[in-house]
């Protein structure tokens, strides 16, 4: 075991500052993903800022009507919270698929967002990793990379986002709010995660000593519904092939609001705008839908084993977008 010094902030302030100081800390939540990966040897912190503790454990509407939710509420309770249930309910079912309830218990909303890949050679401190050691190379692209990306890939990785909330919310219009040496800052939760270009060992978007404080959700659309759907190898808690959240408004037949993100798929949740300018105004059918998807994933770059997930980023997002249809066609 590698040692590590051990801190309990008073304040944001407090850990934000010391963060700034200590370049080799990082911060604890939940430690879900954090303390696997210092098993592993991948992480080595010197120190552990544990921000657990500070006051960032609510759930509270905003002042427009949206919602605000603390970077250290637990997912269980956020999946679990009426009003996100009822208002974002593509949120409440990304949680419910990513994680057993054992760690839903411990993760919290800011952990959640900052889950390292699971590509097994980033895993792996015997073999090379552009995201772990910059230079040393990506043998993913001719190696084990079934489960890894199809869209926005670089020659240096081809790592995945492994986060179903990080979806939902880039569905949704989420912001992501930040506290720095800086001062404060927000960050559209399309934008917060990076495409992996050639710096792959750069997950986001995060300065130096920034800490995670709330993300906010906007008031849903008016007339809107969304929901989130998984494909991955067992039902049991495994990590997305593929997965959708989608959010749609149907009037008179016709799509009048479509935001649709993909999981599993690219180094960070996928915002689908071509698909969505496909959708907006069209015939609310399934040949509509599965036009939008298809000029979506024209872009995907499949390798050698991974092709697959195409055809079924595709059917999830037309049966997504079907099912969300024939619930507005059944609540009139």
């Amino acid at each position: 075991m590698k040692p590590f010094a051990y801190l309990r902030p008073g304040s944001v302030a407090e850990a934000v500052r010391v963060s700034a100081e200590r370049p080799e800390s990082h911060f604890l939540g939940g430690g879900t993903n954090l303390v696997d990966l210092m098993k592993l040897g991948v992480e080595s912190p010197g120190l552990l800022i544990d921000v657990s503790r500070l006051p960032l454990d609510l759930v509270t509407p905003t002042d427009d009507g949206g919602l605000r939710i603390g970077a250290t509420v637990r997912n269980s309770d956020l999946a679990a919270h009426p009003v996100v249930r009822e208002r974002y309910p593509a949120l409440s079912q990304a949680l419910l698929a990513g994680a057993s309830g054992q760690l839903r218990n411990a993760a919290t909303t800011g952990g959640n967002l900052l889950q390292r890949t699971r590509c097994p050679y980033f895993q792996d401190t015997s073999k090379p990793c552009n995201k772990r050691a910059p230079g040393t190379g990506c043998p993913a692209r001719e190696g084990a990379h079934r489960d890894l990306a199809v869209l926005g890939h670089s020659p240096d990785c081809v790592a995945t986002q492994p986060s179903d909330m990080a979806v939902a919310l880039a569905a949704l219009d989420a912001t992501v709010h930040l506290h720095g040496p800086e001062g404060e800052r927000a960050v559209s939760a399309t934008e917060f995660h990076r495409l992996p270009g050639d710096n792959p060992d750069q997950d986001t978007v995060i300065r130096p000593g920034e800490l995670i404080t709330d993300v906010v959700l906007p008031p849903p659309v008016e007339g809107a519904f969304s929901l989130y759907r998984k494909a991955r190898d067992r039902a049991s808690y495994a990590f997305a092939l593929a997965s959708v959240a989608a959010v749609l408004t149907v009037r008179d037949g016709r799509v009048a609001h479509a935001a649709l993100a993909f999981g599993g798929l690219a180094h960070r949740p996928w915002r689908a705008r071509a698909a969505e300018d496909v959708l907006r105004g069209a015939p609310a059918t399934e040949e509509t839908f599965a036009r939008a998807a298809d000029a979506e994933l024209a872009a995907a770059e499949p390798l050698r084993d991974n092709g697959f997930k195409v055809t079924l980023a595709r059917n999830l997002a037309v049966g997504a977008l079907a099912e969300l249809t024939a619930r507005a066609d059944r609540s009139g």
